[in-house]
């Protein structure tokens, strides 16, 4: 008689706060397949700079995982719970997460990412550059990098190719 093979799969779990890479040991320890997406950083303190592995993916954790292991993970003690949808916790097909661990083994690439969705009507700050501190709204999306920002401070519109990481999402300001 042949054993009933159950089917994994990969789900996204949320950790509790900067515990990802204590979750992933936890989880190791226990045999349970899971991935944490890693990326080099150049941090700077008061004496010095280094480079230094973070998550890729603040408070997330990938595990490849059936219905047996499901309440393993959740039981642990840095998983806070499933990503869901519906009140199931959602798959994730096995070539995306493929496709994120291949896109990061490529030393010479560049990994940013843009939190949230930007989104015409939207407050942002410039965080670099000449225009730094400088708030204005969204007024216009060409492409993923090109938009045109309404700068009422400045009582124009700017429209230029921005890279994404050198702005940030804010509250509008009451007037």
């Amino acid at each position: 008689m042949q054993a009933f093979k159950r089917p994994y799969y990969w789900h996204a779990i949320y950790t509790r706060s900067r515990a990802e890479k204590r979750l992933y040991q936890e989880l190791c320890s226990k045999n349970i397949e899971c991935y944490l997406p890693l990326h080099k950083e150049l941090r700077k303190w008061s004496d010095r700079t280094k480079w230094v592995e973070e998550p890729l993916l603040r408070s997330y954790l990938f595990v490849k995982v059936s219905e047996r292991e499901y309440y393993d993970v959740i039981n642990s003690s840095y998983a806070v719970r499933y990503v869901t949808f519906g009140g199931k916790a959602v798959p994730i097909p096995e070539q995306q997460i493929e496709a994120l661990r291949l896109f990061l083994e490529d030393e010479n690439r560049k990994v940013d990412l843009c939190p949230g969705h930007l989104e015409k009507g939207e407050c942002v700050e410039i965080v670099c550059g000449p225009l730094k501190g400088i708030q204005g709204e969204i007024i216009q999306i060409k492409g993923k990098s090109r938009i045109v920002i309404r700068f009422d401070s400045l009582g124009t519109c700017v429209y230029t190719d921005i890279s994404l990481d050198t702005i940030k999402q804010v509250q509008p300001v009451m007037r």
